[in-house]
């Protein structure tokens, strides 16, 4: 299962967030069409623009438990300060990704950053 994962400031856009996908897909040659899913942690749970753009992007969109995305953290390749006190983790949006691919699951690289969005594609380790 392939994930992108999704972090961001408050009142970001629907156009933001689709565009900061794209970027991280992009980068690593990939098509909309490799996920199955967005992510994104507990923090950003009343964020409707990460919502819509799953929407807008038929995938679903998994809210990352606290403590999974904490769990998850280790795996992280970039760091935060402000993620870190704010979320517990150093990269929402790796860790999101990371917990929501499932088991073993690796990041393809860094988050990309887009302006208030930042995106992190993970795979998993799984068949799925």
């Amino acid at each position: 299962m392939m994930v992108a994962g999704i972090g961001s400031r408050k009142g970001v856009t629907v156009s933001d967030v689709r565009a900061a996908v794209e970027t991280a897909l992009e980068a690593h040659g990939l098509a909309m069409t490799a996920l199955s899913a967005l992510a994104t942690g507990e923090i950003k749970r009343d964020e409707q623009a990460i919502f819509l753009a799953g929407r807008d992007l038929a995938l679903p969109v998994i809210v990352v438990p606290d403590d999974a995305l904490r769990a998850a953290s280790s795996g992280t390749i970039s760091h935060s300060d402000l993620s870190q006190a704010q979320a517990g983790t150093p990269s929402v949006s790796e860790a999101s990704a990371l917990a929501a691919a499932g088991k073993d699951a690796k990041l393809l690289g860094p988050r990309a950053v887009l302006g208030p969005v930042t995106c992190a594609i993970a795979l998993g380790g799984g068949s799925g």
